[in-house]
């Protein structure tokens, strides 16, 4: 009989090098738009330190302020590997900090997030190894289980699948699924490209902004009201 909530899942089905490496150098924002805005985490997942972050999910579901687990998973993962935790965004103990930041940065994995709390933040911030978390607490963590290792889980309000592609910077995390990865990267990497071409047009001060002038509003339906604001020119427009 499974034991559901208390079990390890030793394989992961991860897509291949290429295929991660190709999403290197593009900003979370625009991978998201090109994802119609639904794969980012939300804005409690923050970055503790300025280290961007590209790997593999290594998925971690912990019971709130418990980090046996994810103990394991520390040693479980392979280099290039992002373990994810499902903290269940409890900030009450702080379920990792330096010295299991460290561990993972000397078994080469790619960084880590935690949908809760970490510790030893000033030392976190002066890492070259990328961690995001919800929030700080100092107080240390419990370490009796259960979890799960490699099941789906939730972080920052998207659902995570062992094997998917994470990438993170200093906007947040993004998470991409591999069958859906060449579309995205692709398309990521032509948005990219255009928008350097609008930056470019910025400081050549040839910008277009044809699409917000008070006529395209008027063919939004707009009103544009030839007036100040009163409370009685207000009350005789209803």
């Amino acid at each position: 009989m499974s034991n559901v909530g208390f079990r390890i899942y030793t394989r992961i089905n991860r897509p291949s090098a290429k295929v991660v490496e190709d999403f290197r150098g593009l900003p979370v924002a625009v991978i998201g738009d090109e994802m119609n805005r639904l794969g980012c985490m939300n804005a409690r997942i923050k970055p503790l330190n300025q280290v961007p972050l590209l790997g593999v999910a290594f998925t971690v579901k912990a019971r709130a302020g418990d980090n046996l687990m994810l103990h394991r998973a520390l040693d479980m993962a392979i280099p290039g590997d992002v373990i994810v935790v499902d903290g269940q965004g409890d900030l009450s103990n702080a379920i990792s900090g330096e010295n299991m930041m460290m561990w993972a940065q000397r078994r080469k994995l790619a960084g880590v997030i935690v949908d809760g709390a970490m510790r030893d933040r000033d030392a976190i911030r002066n890492m070259q190894f990328a961690v995001f978390a919800a929030g700080i607490q100092p107080k240390g963590p419990y370490k009796n289980g259960p979890g799960e290792i490699n099941v789906p889980i939730c972080c920052g309000g998207v659902v995570i699948y062992p094997g998917d592609i994470i990438v993170g910077d200093e906007d947040g995390v993004v998470a991409v699924r591999p069958n859906d990865a060449p579309a995205v990267c692709k398309r990521a990497h032509a948005r990219h490209q255009k928008e350097n071409l609008t930056r470019q047009s910025i400081v050549d001060g040839t910008y277009d902004r044809s699409a917000y002038t008070e006529d395209a509003l008027r063919k939004m339906g707009c009103e544009v009201i030839d007036a100040a604001w009163s409370e009685q020119n207000a009350e005789e427009k209803v």
